[in-house]
């Protein structure tokens, strides 16, 4: 959780480690396109997507349910 600021924590979304870089662009892209997603990009891990969000405007399940729209695997890592 980014400890700076409560209102604007940040979470870890696993997908599946053989999803295509395509799907993950859309994923990124379709997050990014959310109110309240602040930023949403793939670490060095092709399998760990970072998601900055703002508490006040959307929840961790919005976020996950919009990733699972390209990977219904996708799993909430608790930080």
């Amino acid at each position: 959780m980014n400890r700076t600021n409560l209102n604007t924590p940040d979470v870890i979304i696993y997908v599946h480690p053989e999803l295509s870089a395509d799907a993950r662009a859309k994923i990124e892209n379709d997050l990014m396109g959310i109110s309240g997603v602040l930023s949403a990009h793939f670490d060095e891990h092709k399998h760990a997507l970072k998601v900055l969000y703002n508490l006040d405007k959307i929840s961790e399940e919005k976020i996950l349910a919009s990733a699972r729209k390209f990977d219904s695997t996708a799993s909430l890592v608790g930080l």
